[in-house]
């Protein structure tokens, strides 16, 4: 079982940057594989972008590929979603997932684990 505790929300203006961490317990956090989602309001929590156990492959929403970077440290037990040229429409309650087993990163079914979420505010 993996807790997950995330940081860095805000509020930004749009063009702006803001780096989201995603602090993890226990000590096999190496083996799972990472995902980010957001939720807006009145709307379903949607996929954002994953990685997998070692780092070495990412995957990204189309709406954010090129903008978003998601990254993981190992030794700091620790994944990061580095948010770049950020517009109004990112705006949401951004939520770490976790989950040991194969599966995909897509969908929230594809994730045990989940943090409380953290705010992004962007105006325009």
């Amino acid at each position: 079982q993996v807790q997950l505790v995330e940081s860095g929300g805000g509020f930004v203006q749009a063009g702006g940057s803001l780096r989201l961490s995603c602090a993890a317990s226990g000590s096999t956090f190496s083996s799972y594989r990472m995902g980010w989602f957001r939720q807006a309001p009145g709307k379903e929590r949607a996929f954002v972008a994953g990685i997998s156990w070692s780092g070495g492959r990412t995957y990204y929403a189309d709406s954010v590929k090129g903008r978003f970077t998601i990254s993981r440290d190992n030794a700091k037990n620790t994944v990061y979603l580095q948010m770049n040229s950020l517009k109004p429409e990112d705006t949401a309650v951004y939520y770490c997932a976790a989950d040991i087993r194969p599966g995909t990163y897509y969908s929230t079914r594809g994730y045990a684990y989940w943090g409380q979420g953290t705010q992004v505010t962007v105006s325009s």
